[in-house]
């Protein structure tokens, strides 16, 4: 009795857990991702934005944390939607969209999520790794602000960036 008892329980959890990661679908592996990233780049450059790719898979359940915490805290959705355009580009069986990843560095080779930047001419500015985004069991706010902050058009604006005259 004890053996059918932990093997219900098993069963249970495992539907739960693949409830919970197929509900999430963040990534299109249908999607024709260059012309959707050249989109997204000409209406971050009308907007005075930078492109934020998320590149991973809705298999990936660190790209639905980054998710969760980038739209559910008010602070990070704020700096997203004033500075930002984020485009969630599949890496998966169905689509790894290899020649976008070899255009832009190749930016799997630091596993899911990666980030990448891009300015409002499609240039690529930054990669980010997403370890450096975590603590604990999830991501940092301060981190992934900083990371934000760091990459957006005004910290790359040279206007914010006053000369001083010397005499």
């Amino acid at each position: 009795m004890k053996k059918i008892t932990l093997f219900i329980i098993i069963i249970l959890l495992t539907v739960d857990m693949n409830a919970q990661t197929s509900e999430v679908k963040l990534y299109n592996p249908e999607a024709d991702a260059k012309m959707d990233i050249q989109k997204t780049v000409i209406k971050a450059n009308a907007e005075g934005k930078h492109v934020l790719l998320q590149i991973g898979g809705n298999w990936c359940i660190w790209c639905v944390k980054f998710n969760k915490k980038a739209t559910e805290n008010d602070t990070l959705k704020s700096v997203l939607t004033e500075k930002y355009i984020t485009y969630h580009l599949n890496y998966s069986k169905e689509n790894w969209n290899e020649d976008l990843l070899a255009y832009f560095g190749y930016p799997q080779r630091f596993g899911f999520p990666v980030f990448v930047v891009l300015d409002g001419e499609g240039n690529r500015l930054h990669t980010q790794n997403s370890v450096y985004l975590e603590e604990n069991k999830g991501y940092s706010t301060k981190e992934i602000l900083e990371f934000l902050n760091s990459w957006s058009p005004t910290a790359l604006d040279p206007k914010s960036y006053p000369s001083k005259v010397r005499n």
